[in-house]
């Protein structure tokens, strides 16, 4: 009797403990399912054609669109939801993983003839174009060709309030330069180099609506802006440290020293541009970009910055340092000197000396 008794325990043991496994595994799968965020957040995100089931998943973890791409594909098999379609959808990470993978499977939702396009922070005119061309077949030099027609330019200099006649310098490599605002866009795959060009300027124009108040109170320019945060964009790749650059910059031009920013070197440089060592040994390039031989701001920006650039001009960090240096042969990080000596310390350091 007491050895049947032992084995009902340890069978009602063993139900248990089965038991609780099933109700934490229920519970850990239905906590995973759960919107990421409590506040309405609307992305944009793309299945591409013939992008398999995983990789979808994952995106959408990476986006963090949903919790645990595991437990999705789990729900998606369980619901009959692994028909996902392809195109580019709107999702929010207020939505639960069933009601985004509802979403990903209603071909009303999918919007194929668009194409979804990310710039970083920081790149060339000319490398937006090209980017454009692969993914849209626009000409690359129909692009080029657009943002250097000062007809065209302009009627966009009437329509938006952050370009000016200074963007009209015949000087300059591309006139809209600066101000092709880094973004996650979506195309229509028959849209017009005019409709391509107005999409970056409309997202520019909520950046100087956030800042116009900034703008005006710091007395300098919108060009002028764009054209220190085009550089402190190239220099500095924290918010930290676009501050701390901008700083530095906004130092040397109170005390009348030419900027020597080896980055300007990079864009005059351009298509002789090989590498960042480039850089730093052609600083007597003869170029109106070139701030080693030229007092001031460059001609015009070198690039097109991203927001932190932009509000680190209108706020820089104030200090004492009139240098800088970046360790570009190692983790990049960047160091800052009061003196021209413990500049060349540092350039010593790190094998940076002209």
């Amino acid at each position: 009797m007491m050895k049947r008794n032992k084995k009902l325990w340890i069978i009602a043991g063993a139900i248990a403990i089965v038991l609780v496994i099933i109700i934490g595994g229920i519970l850990y799968y239905n906590s995973q399912l759960k919107a990421v965020s409590k506040q309405k957040d609307e992305v944009i995100f793309e299945i591409k054609q013939g992008e398999p089931q995983p990789e979808i998943l994952k995106s959408l973890e990476k986006e963090n669109l949903i919790k645990n791409a595991d437990m999705a594909k789990i729900c998606l098999k369980l619901n009959g939801l692994s028909d996902m379609k392809y195109g580019i959808f709107k999702l929010d990470r207020s939505w639960d993983t069933k009601q985004i993978l509802e979403t990903l499977n209603d071909a009303t939702k999918a919007k194929q003839n668009e194409t979804m396009i990310t710039f970083k922070e920081g790149m060339w005119a000319k490398d937006v174009a090209l980017t454009l061309e692969k993914e849209l077949g626009v000409s690359s030099k129909e692009l080029i060709s657009l943002w250097n027609d000062d007809a065209y330019l302009n009627t966009l200099i009437q329509k938006y309030p952050f370009l000016t006649k200074d963007i009209l310098n015949e000087n300059v490599r591309v006139k809209l330069e600066g101000y092709l605002f880094p973004e996650t866009y979506v195309f229509s795959k028959k849209a017009t180099t005019e409709q391509i060009t107005e999409t970056f300027l409309d997202h520019f124009l909520t950046i100087y609506q956030k800042y116009e108040k900034d703008i005006k109170e710091s007395g300098q320019s919108i060009h002028d802006i764009i054209k220190l945060a085009s550089m402190v964009q190239y220099e500095a790749s924290t918010k930290k440290d676009m501050e701390l650059v901008a700083g530095v910059f906004y130092n040397r031009l109170k005390k009348g020293m030419k900027l020597e920013s080896s980055v300007t070197v990079c864009y005059a440089l351009y298509d002789d541009l090989t590498s960042g060592e480039d850089c730093e040994i052609q600083y007597n390039i003869d170029s109106p970009y070139n701030t080693y031989k030229n007092e001031g701001l460059p001609v015009g920006p070198i690039l097109n910055p991203g927001e932190d650039a932009i509000a680190a001009v209108l706020h820089p960090e104030k200090s004492d340092y009139l240098y800088f240096v970046a360790d570009i042969y190692g983790d990049e990080k960047v160091y800052y000197a009061k003196t021209y000596d413990e500049q060349l310390k540092n350039q010593e350091k790190f094998n940076l000396n002209k």
